[in-house]
């Protein structure tokens, strides 16, 4: 399998490159509004892409040496995205779900891609009206990648729990904070990925893969951490869509640190926990429903801990990595969902003083596009 993980001459390690998905939204009735088509066009940096449905636009930074210079991208594409939407009488949000929106009114987007994807899962594709984060970080070795998305694992429950940021799916109140991630659960090849260890293991599967015919390239493997071959990155895709663009960057941050941490482990010729796929699994569905507010299994000992606490434990120790990749700062907003709560927590304030969702969406949208 061809892949970029390999030093190039003006390539910053730890590179970092982030992805989110936006809604397309009526500024009236604040609904999503079939229109991807209209907003696409050249960007003042990095890409406006369509994604599965009409009503969701993805905005991809270029690859960045800090997550400064990433956040001041995603500023501008935010904006930018904002501005083309302003002229055709549209707006743009960000949250892991619209809280109202129903998948039977939204249309898929004329591509290939999607169109096949339809075909393959049906239903299952159907329903996927999501809106993720996705955070990219450059490694220059295979095997080092594999390492890292191994060792990523265990630290995916807490992204989640710190990105939670959708609680409402269809018109309703789910009891969960991550609706969005038993909704994508029902795709294929998704979730907490196996153990891999070697590059070479991992490239068996996936081409195995591809030759039975059940996916044409890797990317069709939707892992909530996976490398990432012809970008030559780690991909991490287990967070909600965020509103505020300062916890997008700090989730990144963290994502960006922890890299840096199984990278360095790894170097130091350092062993893995060997920790049951189960347990991890679990832990991510008690963050989906908990958020912040709930306990995960702490590893390797078999204690439940306030999810807060290991946050906060990991915050701590990763802060000296995120110094040494200049990114120490963009961790306050880590700090912020620490103190004031996550995007659901949010959302449910709102919609619990007047019980009306669409005043949660305007909220969302004045968040998203900085008023």
């Amino acid at each position: 399998m061809e892949h970029a993980f390999r030093a190039a001459e003006g390539r910053t390690p730890f590179s970092i490159g982030i992805e989110e998905e936006l809604m397309i939204v009526d500024p009236d009735g604040y609904g999503l509004v079939n229109a991807i088509e209209r907003l696409l066009g050249e960007a003042p940096v990095g890409e406006v892409k369509p994604e599965l449905m009409e009503s969701v636009l993805e905005i991809a930074t270029e690859p960045c040496a800090t997550t400064t210079d990433a956040a001041a991208q995603l500023r501008t594409l935010r904006s930018h995205v904002a501005s083309v939407a302003g002229e055709h009488g549209l707006t743009i949000g960000s949250a892991g779900t619209h809280p109202f929106a129903l998948w039977e009114d939204q249309r898929i987007a004329a591509r290939d891609r999607y169109r096949d994807l339809v075909r393959e899962l049906r239903f299952v594709a159907r329903q996927e009206l999501l809106f993720g984060l996705h955070v990219h970080v450059g490694i220059d070795d295979p095997d080092v990648a594999i390492h890292v998305v191994d060792g990523m694992r265990v630290h995916l429950p807490i992204l989640l729990a710190l990105s939670a940021n959708s609680p409402f799916w269809r018109g309703d109140r789910t009891g969960l904070m991550s609706s969005r991630t038993p909704v994508f659960r029902a795709f294929p090849r998704i979730g907490v990925p196996q153990a891999y260890g070697s590059w070479d293991r991992y490239e068996q599967d996936v081409e195995f893969l591809m030759r039975s015919g059940v996916m044409s390239d890797p990317t069709y493997v939707w892992h909530d951490v996976r490398p990432q071959p012809k970008l030559g990155t780690v991909e991490v895709r287990v967070c909600d869509g965020q509103t505020r663009v300062e916890h997008t960057v700090a989730l990144a941050a963290l994502i960006q640190a922890m890299v840096h941490e199984l990278a360095a482990h790894y170097e130091a010729d350092a062993q893995l926990g060997d920790y049951p796929w189960q347990i991890l699994d679990e832990n991510k569905y008690l963050a989906a429903i908990h958020g912040m507010e709930g306990e995960l299994v702490d590893l390797p000992s078999s204690d439940r801990v306030a999810t807060k606490e290991l946050a906060q434990r990991l915050l701590d120790r990763l802060r000296e990595h995120a110094q040494e990749l200049g990114s120490e700062d963009a961790l306050e907003g880590i700090s912020d969902i620490l103190a004031r709560g996550t995007g659901a927590d949010r959302q449910i304030l709102v919609h619990d003083t007047n019980h009306d969702l669409r005043e949660v969406m305007q909220e969302i949208v004045a968040t998203t596009v900085g008023r």
